[in-house]
């Protein structure tokens, strides 16, 4: 079993795959490996709930590129410290691009540095975009946001929100941010703004389907209105795209709080349309 996960971490390294190894250091089945990337995992720590706990524990921290210790109970219980499991990320951070250097933007940069991305601001207006005004963007861009995603690193982790509010800005770069495989891309503003902003893409070319994996508006429906409230929304319908879930509230959840993990032997297509219906409930809400 080491020897396959062993191979598998290092098909994953060549390839430039996210991927964690999770080593159980403290507990009954001490050196118990397993290895997990976002979408599989292989090897045990001990028995199937501890397993699922620490696959979802890992996946949290290779979504951000951590690294560290959690602890668990000995069936994967929460706020125990039986056993300690140390999980090592090898994948950097995942980005999150801002377009627009406006209020909104600046909260938003900060709690997707707080969620663990590496944040790019960008905007045509070099009055605007400054370090003054977004300290906690890793880095700040001044240029055309469409030319500047063109030719941006953009994979499956990305984030893209665009802000900017301004169709001059807004159609060039949601048609250019449609032509990556980012895993979220929204857009601010208002039914109106979205309705002539959708009416323009159309001309630009882009399909109904294409134009269902842009959120807008943007955010998930909690009464938001300061920038940083609108941040919380933002942050938390990501969140909903990341995990599947809908977003509603756990007091009127039923079962465990931690869903388990989707069955392994579903077929792709399968989790595919999983994933689409859950996508589309996080946005009708």
């Amino acid at each position: 079993m080491v020897v396959s996960i062993l191979a598998r971490w290092h098909e994953a390294l060549a390839t430039q795959s996210p991927v964690a190894i999770a080593t159980l250091v403290e507990g009954p089945r001490l050196g118990g490996k397993m290895l997990v990337t976002p979408e599989e995992h292989t090897g045990t720590v001990g028995n199937e709930d501890l397993d699922r706990a620490v696959v979802e524990a890992a996946r949290g921290m290779l979504e951000g590129g951590r690294t560290g210790m959690t602890h668990f109970g000995p069936r994967g219980q929460r706020r125990m410290e039986d056993v300690t499991v140390f999980i090592q990320s090898f994948a950097p951070p995942p980005r999150m691009y801002v377009f627009g250097a406006i209020d909104f933007a600046s909260a938003v940069a900060r709690i997707g540095k707080f969620m663990g991305y590496r944040v790019i601001v960008c905007d045509a207006r070099a009055v605007f975009a400054t370090r003054d005004r977004f300290p906690s963007a890793d880095e700040i861009v001044v240029a055309w946001p469409d030319e500047f995603l063109k030719t941006a690193p953009v994979d499956g982790r990305t984030v893209i929100c665009v802000l900017t509010h301004d169709p001059k800005f807004d159609v060039p770069v949601l048609k250019a941010a449609l032509a990556t495989p980012a895993g979220y891309i929204g857009a601010m503003g208002s039914r109106r703004t979205h309705n002539n902003r959708t009416a323009r893409l159309l001309e630009e070319g882009v399909t109904d389907e294409e134009l269902e994996r842009i959120s807008s508006p943007i955010g998930l429906d909690i009464g938001s209105r300061t920038p940083e409230e609108t941040a919380v929304a933002i942050a938390a319908e990501i969140i909903t795209f990341r995990t599947g879930h809908s977003g509603g509230r756990l007091a009127e959840r039923s079962g465990p709080i931690h869903a388990p993990e989707p069955d392994t032997a579903t077929s792709p297509d399968a989790r595919d349309a999983e994933r689409g219906a859950a996508e589309a409930a996080a946005r009708e809400r």
